[in-house]
């Protein structure tokens, strides 16, 4: 099963209604991708930090959710300022680090990190399910959210179809190399994969059609949005305004470094 650590509390976020969340999410990262304002981008972060710490999210998860991206930006400080034209910062024999790369690395970092954490503390903190329900609520086409449950639902199921067949290659003496006959037993296992996928995928679209499925998943619980749910949109709509405004220099402008 896919690990849900955040989806289970009772803070103030878990509560909130789905929707909203889901919502203002998107809106936000949308947001913080396209900002270019340094003031804007750090009030950006610090408004992820302060959701992640109202939803109460273990540190030690979050961490180890922030180190996936960490590596990658690591390697973006390393190449960009080397290579980006610009300025010279920092000189040591042929290498010069540009400002203009260093911006820029300062920017992906800011705002990928804003981004994951935004996502972290308002969408990691529901299940998939609720996900599917939520994206549902806000029009999403039925199609894509029906796809994005059942991937959920079966892909743990493909998985172990696949370890299956992989162990009883194992068994038939098969050891992965470089050679022709790997790369043939290879194609095989998937293509086999692929059949026993199709084949469990008619059988569970026969199954449902036979219990009355009509295109529709239906939830004993409704999303009701309360005074709780306005007030955090109030809220979101504020901070997206205000971040709005520092990008265009009417609040805390600050100059890059």
């Amino acid at each position: 099963m896919i690990n849900e650590p955040f989806a289970s509390g009772n803070s103030i976020v878990h509560r909130l209604d789905p929707r909203f969340r889901t919502f203002f999410a998107v809106l936000l990262s949308i947001e913080v991708a396209l900002l270019k304002d340094f003031s804007a981008m750090g009030f950006a972060l610090l408004v992820a930090f302060f959701l992640a710490a109202s939803a109460r999210l273990n540190i030690r998860e979050v961490m180890k959710r922030l180190s996936s991206i960490f590596g990658f930006l690591l390697l973006l400080w390393i190449v960009i300022p080397l290579t980006y034209e610009g300025t010279p910062a920092w000189q040591a024999g042929w290498l010069t680090w540009t400002r203009e790369g260093i911006h820029l690395s300062a920017q992906i970092s800011l705002k990928s990190t804003a981004i994951l954490m935004i996502f972290m503390a308002l969408v990691a903190t529901m299940t998939l399910s609720t996900l599917g329900r939520a994206l549902k609520r806000l029009s999403m086409p039925g199609k894509l959210v029906h796809l994005l449950l059942m991937t959920y639902r079966y892909i743990f199921v493909i998985g172990q179809e696949y370890q299956r067949l992989y162990t009883a290659m194992r068994i038939r003496g098969f050891r992965p190399s470089t050679s022709l006959h790997s790369y043939k037993t290879y194609a095989y296992l998937f293509g086999m994969l692929f059949v026993r996928a199709s084949k469990r995928a008619e059988r569970v679209n026969q199954a449902m059609i036979l219990r009355g499925f009509n295109g529709r998943f239906y939830s004993l619980d409704d999303f009701q949005p309360s005074y709780k749910n306005w007030i955090f949109a109030g809220t979101m709509m504020m901070i997206f305004t205000g971040i709005l405004l520092m990008e265009n220099g009417l609040l805390w402008p600050m100059k890059p470094f």
